[in-house]
């Protein structure tokens, strides 16, 4: 039988022995052993069965080993005793602190709370066996925090230690919290950890104004809802505990201003909500109260939580414009008033104390067609044109009061003229009327209704009589009838209408209105002959077309012949006056500040006169006639030579000289110009040069002075040459114009 005896702890490596019965001491038995840790942590000594540790041991890493033993025969390797299975218990020793597997700690505890109010409770942990003696045991003591808090020694708890602690003296402390095992015996292990205990505000302080009155000044043209003052009360406390209410207690001007809070800076902020006016009020006095909006009860005897002061709002005098008495006027003219007739008076003051003088006139703007005056004085409006209701029946007039002595101070008011209306417009037809009658009509049948407009507007209506004019009273084919409700109808006389007799008939009718005086007008009523269909309905109106007779085949012809040759003779004048080119000269009433003629022509080279003037281009050595103004073209050029001493002779100045000295001259001739315009015109520098390097090909100077000269090179120029070579190749050349 095997016996296991444990001798092994945490602190030392001690032995354990395994021993056989069967082992009779003369070393035929070997011990083997096996199972967890064997040959790594264990050995067995083969011969004994003594067991050793070859580590330390940790109990809080791995408490317990379970090994497997066996006695077998040394030579044969043959178990002797069945194997054994045995269990090595690590026991424990001091060999963990404790730890704060949660620290550091922050908490919170109302400000003022009283003497034991707890505030966090803390938790340390030791890593040893707490079932075997006090390696496990700890109690807690606090090294830094006192005298204001305390911790339970067995439970952690940390409370208050002094009452009535206040948050706005100190509002937060670090506590180190020590815990230390063997129940705090010397020799015991022990760890630390800090708590931050911050004090949490609560409303203990009240408001208070760090002034008893206040005194703000305003402009009497404050707008309404600006501000007007800020004040605040100050509180000790924070968030919640320091909001507050402001309110106007009581003051003079009741309903002028307003006090709101504030929500980010917890100001009072007083508002205005009416218009100031110096010349009325010139200050204000104002009783405001400040409260705590949330008041704690418990610190009721610390109040009272509110606080009242005093606002004295003085309002400065600024220059106002000019105010009408009323911003609206409503006038009345009859559109017959004479031009320079009062229709009314507007009237303004200066709401100033220095009550300046004031001066009127029309924003011309409302008064585009300049109908009215304004007395700059007295604000009379008087008609300046006659009036056309019918054209405008209600004029709205913005009158300016300008103050005499600051004029940037200026008042509005808007005035509304209603125009009355007189009878001016005599009636007229209401639509251009087209009036058929068959042929087969019968007596007294009605042809048209007519009616009529009128562009003015009596008060009780119109009215329209209808009559035919005197002149056609008594005819024989019309008659009209007046229906009274302003119509008219037009009838028939008589039967028996023929278009081959007279195609349309003019009816004149005269139209009078019902006002006072009443104004009457004539009007046409044309009445077009028709054939018509059994129902009445026109099929053809007017004249009867006649069929030309009595012109045989040949007049025919030569009508005919005689349009085709007018035709004809309009074409070439068309042709001829297109082909002329009208010259390019200015008229004379035109500016040349109106017109920028471009010339973008080739043209036919140096004998091409017809696409500008080369007047100025071949004679370098004029100019203009100083006293002939530049800005218009003259009918016939004026030139005058300029002494051979002012002007250089352009051909013999070098290429790249004679266009600057040209320029140059023509430069100073417009500088000095006595004629030149008053404004900025154009100036135009075209020059050719002084001549062509081929010289001149005209055979005319030869002739005249009998030149010998040889014109046989004419032949070898081609065959555009070949006439030239013709004229001149020939050795008397006298012959050619003989």
């Amino acid at each position: 039988m095997l016996t296991f005896t444990d001798k092994l702890k945490e602190e030392f490596q001690q032995q354990s022995c395994l021993h056989s019965d069967v082992d009779k001491g003369d070393g035929k038995v070997k011990y083997v052993l096996s199972g967890e840790g064997a040959t790594s942590i264990f050995t067995i000594d083969e011969n004994t069965g003594d067991i050793h540790a070859t580590k330390r041991l940790d109990r809080e890493a791995q408490a317990y080993y379970t090994l497997q033993a066996q006695a077998v025969d040394r030579l044969t390797n043959l178990p002797v005793e069945p194997r054994s299975e045995f269990v090595v218990k690590v026991q424990d020793i001091n060999d963990n602190e404790p730890k704060f597997l949660d620290g550091p700690y922050l908490a919170g505890v109302p400000e003022m709370s009283p003497l034991g109010t707890m505030v966090v409770q803390v938790a340390a942990t030791d890593a040893d066996d707490p079932t075997y003696g006090n390696s496990a045991r700890v109690v807690y003591s606090i090294i830094h925090g006192q005298p204001y808090f305390s911790v339970e020694p067995k439970t952690g708890v940390i409370r208050t230690a002094l009452p009535n602690m206040d948050r706005e003296t100190r509002d937060q402390y670090v506590l180190v919290i020590q815990a230390k095992d063997m129940v705090g015996q010397m020799g015991g292990l022990s760890g630390t950890t800090s708590v931050t205990v911050t004090l949490t505000d609560v409303n203990d302080n009240p408001p208070r104004f760090t002034h008893k009155s206040y005194q703000y000044t305003v402009l009497e043209s404050l707008p309404v809802q600006s501000v007007v003052a800020r004040i605040k009360a100050a509180d000790a406390d924070i968030g919640s505990n320091a909001e507050m209410d402001y309110r106007i207690m009581d003051g003079d001007g009741p309903g002028m201003f307003n006090i709101t809070t504030d929500e980010d800076t917890q100001d009072g902020v007083i508002i205005l909500l009416k218009p100031l006016d110096f010349e009325t009020k010139s200050s204000f006095s104002l009783r405001i109260e400040a409260t705590n909006r949330n008041i704690d009860s418990n610190f009721l005897s610390l109040g009272p939580f509110s606080d009242t002061t005093s606002v004295k709002v003085t309002v400065e005098d600024v220059n106002e414009p000019p105010v009408f008495s009323t911003a609206l006027s409503k006038m009345v003219v009859s559109e017959d008033a004479k031009v320079g007739s009062s229709i009314g008076r507007v009237s303004a003051h200066d709401p100033d104390t220095s009550n300046n003088g004031i001066r009127y006139s029309i924003d011309r703007n409302t008064d585009l067609e300049r109908f009215f005056n304004v007395d700059a004085l007295s604000g009379v409006i008087s008609t300046a044109k006659p009036l056309d209701r019918e054209a405008n029946s209600v004029h709205n007039l913005t009158i300016f009061a300008i103050e005499s002595q600051d004029p940037t101070q200026i008042g509005k008011g808007i005035t509304l003229i209603t125009v009355l209306d007189i009878n001016d417009n005599a009636p007229v037809f209401a639509i251009d009327y087209e009036t058929l009658l068959c042929e087969n009509a019968m007596p007294g049948q009605v042809i048209q209704t007519i009616s009529a407009v009128d562009k003015d507007e009596p008060l009780s209506g119109h009215r329209f009589y209808f009559a035919l004019a005197a002149s056609v009273a008594g005819n024989l084919n019309f008659t009209l009838r007046d229906n009274k409700d302003n119509t008219a109808s037009i009838l028939t006389k008589r039967g028996g209408f023929r278009r081959r007799e007279q195609p349309v008939y003019r009816l004149p009718v005269l139209i009078v209105d019902s006002g006072s005086p009443a104004l009457s007008s004539t009007n046409t009523l044309s009445v077009r002959v028709c054939d018509c269909d059994s129902d009445g309905v026109a099929l053809s109106c007017g004249a009867v077309a006649y069929t030309a007779t009595g012109l045989s085949t040949g007049a025919l012809l030569a009508i005919l012949g005689c349009i085709i040759t007018l035709l004809v003779m309009v074409l070439l004048i068309v042709t001829m006056r297109r082909r002329k080119k009208e010259p390019l000269i200015l008229e004379e009433e035109r500016d040349i500040r109106e017109n920028i003629v471009r010339y973008d022509d080739e043209g036919g080279g140096e004998e091409d006169t017809e696409a500008f003037d080369m007047v100025t281009l071949r004679n370098l050595n004029v100019i203009r006639d100083p006293n002939v103004r530049r800005d218009v073209t003259p009918d016939t050029p004026t030139f005058f030579h300029y002494p051979s001493t002012t002007r250089p002779s352009y051909k013999s100045l070098p290429d790249n000289v004679v266009f600057r000295e040209f320029i140059w001259e023509r430069l100073k001739d417009a500088d000095v110009d006595p004629s030149a315009p008053p404004y900025d015109s154009l100036q135009t520098y075209a020059f050719e040069g002084s001549g062509s390097v081929a010289e001149s090909l005209s055979s005319l100077e030869s002739l005249s002075t009998d030149s010998d000269q040889n014109y046989d090179y004419l032949s070898n120029w081609g065959p555009r040459f070949k006439k030239l070579a013709d004229l001149y190749g020939n050795s008397d050349g006298t012959s050619v114009f003989s």
